[in-house]
């Protein structure tokens, strides 16, 4: 017999385990714990709304959670049963590019609108819409996203808003290394100052645990493919997203966190090049490649650009999940005597594909943080 529907994120955590959806893990346990002191403190935050209008008092934003760790940890699902716990309808939850990009086409619009400062009148736009904002995979990695932040978020938080949000990273590791990041470290303080910082410590990688026996390269209409997929999907729905690339973006067509899935001729047949793929690398974890064909010397831009996409998900630690017609030493067919810089380059590219099936670079995979 079901639950009676459990109204805190610890309760909807127990209830999971005891129906068996999941195993119950210490350090998740105390994030969610924590998490509810969240929750708590906004539902006593709600209660005094009221005496604070009647006082004329400014709203003061909850402290939230800046839950940080390696990937699989759990990390997504703690945030989703804290989202369904929040008793507040004025929320929002959101992977932290979509909201990113949401952000600079307020910021165009406004400015078109002649607003005096665009930055701030969309931070207003934002804390008017949601009292709660959820951000799913922080990583701050475009410089345009880094200058704004700052600014952005004074006003955001100023206004009331509270944050929870997960990372790969720690906060003083956001944006590490990048360009004018002097210019961002203003916001590292700012997080600090609104958000509690936690580590979700646990060693056992459970997305990694539905990778069966780590079986990742199927054939064309195996089953175990969309089974995987579901499975790494879990509640959440796939839906159209788009991956700035400098002034351009790459749209991805199903997308729920950190993975992605697309048709081959969408990655390969399509005018992309290694810096799409590097920023595909850096938004999603897994990568989900249907209907790989054996290719001939006829198709050499395809496969050139085949060659790049496994060099870039290889050296990023990207996982991979293949339908294939053909092993990976029998994805390129280079004829008698032709095509032998592609057949010597491909060669390569079976050896990484290989050994990315592996159950060790899936573990080196997982302990790789996305920056």
């Amino acid at each position: 017999m079901a639950d009676a529907r459990p109204t805190t994120v610890i309760a909807r955590y127990e209830s999971l385990v005891r129906h068996d959806e999941m195993k119950r893990d210490a350090a998740q346990v105390a994030i969610a714990h924590r998490l509810d002191s969240v929750v708590d403190d906004l539902r006593e935050e709600a209660a005094g709304r009221l005496t604070r209008f009647l006082r004329r008092r400014k709203a003061k934003a909850v402290r939230g959670l800046y839950v940080w760790g390696s990937v699989g940890r759990g990390k997504t699902m703690l945030m989703d049963l804290f989202y369904q716990a929040v008793p507040i309808e004025a929320k929002r939850r959101v992977h932290f590019n979509d909201f990113m990009a949401d952000a600079h086409n307020r910021i165009a619009r406004l400015r078109s609108e002649t607003s005096d400062d665009a930055v701030l009148a969309c931070a207003e736009e934002i804390a008017d819409e949601a009292r709660v904002l959820c951000f799913d995979e922080f990583a701050v990695t475009d410089i345009a996203d880094a200058m704004i932040l700052s600014r952005l978020f004074a006003r955001i938080f100023e206004k009331g808003v509270t944050l929870v949000a997960t990372s790969n990273v720690a906060p003083n590791d956001l944006y590490d290394g990048g360009l004018n990041r002097q210019l961002f470290v203003p916001f590292i303080r700012l997080l600090d100052q609104h958000v509690e910082v936690v580590r979700l410590d646990t060693p056992r990688d459970y997305r990694l645990d539905r990778l069966e026996d780590h079986r990742v390269w199927f054939q064309p209409g195996d089953v175990g493919f969309e089974r995987l997929w579901r499975a790494l999907l879990g509640d959440r729905e796939a839906k159209p997203t788009e991956v700035p690339v400098k002034s351009r973006k790459v749209h991805v067509r199903r997308a729920a966190g950190g993975v992605a899935r697309f048709s081959f001729a969408e990655l390969c047949e399509a005018p992309l090049a290694a810096v799409d793929f590097l920023a595909l690398a850096k938004r999603f974890h897994t990568i989900f490649l249907e209907g790989c064909p054996v290719m001939t010397p006829a198709q050499r831009e395809t496969v050139r650009r085949f060659i790049v996409l496994i060099d870039v998900l290889y050296d990023q630690k990207v996982r991979l999940v293949v339908t294939a017609a053909a092993e990976p030493d029998g994805l390129f067919q280079p004829g008698e005597g032709g095509a032998r810089e592609e057949a010597f380059a491909f060669a390569r590219t079976a050896s990484r594909l290989y050994e990315m099936r592996s159950a060790s670079y899936l573990h080196d995979a997982e302990t790789t943080p996305l920056t």
